[in-house]
């Protein structure tokens, strides 16, 4: 049981770090950080992860505790 749960943590883990490199634009966000330059535009890539990671934890912690609770069903 241990090793699922620490599998499942290396999961998330690699998950965040890659995300960090992830070019996270919409087409209005990719037109306008193309005419800011190269140091803006990786800030709002930044940015952008930066704001999706607190909905994404959220998920990931909701789903980890239904899956703790539920895993006697599975």
């Amino acid at each position: 049981m241990k090793i699922r749960k620490h599998f499942f943590l290396c999961l998330f883990a690699a998950g965040l770090l890659a995300a960090s490199d992830a070019n996270a634009q919409c087409s209005i966000c990719t037109k306008t950080a193309q005419q800011m330059g190269e140091k803006p535009a990786k800030a709002l890539n930044g940015g952008i992860i930066y704001l999706a990671a607190t909905p994404l934890a959220i998920l990931g912690i909701l789903g980890f505790r239904w899956y703790r609770a539920n895993k006697d069903m599975l």
